[in-house]
């Protein structure tokens, strides 16, 4: 591997360790959301109440030092109905 590679490698498990300090459990979650962050794609994060969505991206965004911002969707602006296709 190059030597970015093992740059890149070292700075996902590292921030893989820290996020998994405070979010236990969802390590797949976090993978998913590392992949849309290192990406540069977005993602919308779905879930009933209580099952940590905020607390995650908070703590991605602490961890990577970056901003974090909520934007929290109602039923009427989910993306599913702007394309016209029903959720089952």
């Amino acid at each position: 591997m190059n030597e970015n590679t093992e740059i890149l490698k070292k700075s996902l498990l590292k921030t893989k360790q820290e996020v998994a300090k405070v979010i236990i459990g969802y390590e797949q979650v976090v993978d998913q959301a590392l992949i849309a962050i290192f990406t540069g794609t977005h993602a919308l994060i779905e879930g009933v109440p209580g099952v940590a969505k905020t607390l995650l991206v908070r703590t991605l965004a602490h961890v990577m030092r970056c901003d974090f911002a909520r934007i929290q969707f109602t039923p009427d602006l989910m993306p599913d109905r702007h394309h016209r296709n029903p959720r089952l």
